[in-house]
């Protein structure tokens, strides 16, 4: 075998020398560290994934809330319309009643005053027609007892009526 591919026993010796203490420093003085930074940098990705999960978890809730708060403003809404509608119902009842209450007082003041209107016109009419009698009356018995002989027929023919009753 050639002499420059086979190391010598010295080197081979000084090389483990060196690596076993560049290994001790490096034991000793790089090893925590590396491992502490590494230790610190592992506990906050572990911290950082509990609070990602925390988050997660609170964002849910918030989520579950609002769909409740959402859930609670649509049934407050729809007992309000419901209210609404019901008040509206009372309140055009009410009106209706009143209206038909003041349609009936309308009506019965309207006959009211036709019934006196009738009654005045039918007084009016028959105190017109007794106007009307008299004056007829008047006038023919003018007539009849402008002659005297007329007359005394006349008061006989009452007599007559009169003697017979």
């Amino acid at each position: 075998m050639p002499a420059f591919l086979s190391p010598e026993l010295g080197l081979i010796f000084w090389q483990l020398v060196i690596f076993l203490l560049v290994l001790f420093l490096l034991a000793k003085f790089a090893w925590k560290p590396i491992l502490l930074a590494l230790k610190e940098r592992e506990d906050s990705i572990e911290g950082a994934l509990r609070m990602a999960d925390q988050a997660k978890l609170e964002m849910q809730q918030l989520k579950a809330g609002n769909e409740k708060l959402l859930t609670d403003a649509r049934l407050e809404r729809d007992r309000m319309m419901q209210e609404a509608t019901q008040m509206a119902n009372q309140h055009r009842e009410a009106e209706k009643a009143r209206a038909t209450a003041e349609a009936n007082t309308i009506i019965q003041q309207a006959r009211e005053a036709i019934q006196q209107e009738k009654n005045a016109a039918l007084a009016e009419v028959k105190n017109t027609a007794a106007k009307l009698s008299l004056d007829i009356a008047e006038r023919i018995l003018r007539r009849e007892l402008a002659d005297p002989a007329a007359q005394t027929q006349l008061v006989d023919s009452y007599l007559k009526d009169v003697k017979l009753n």
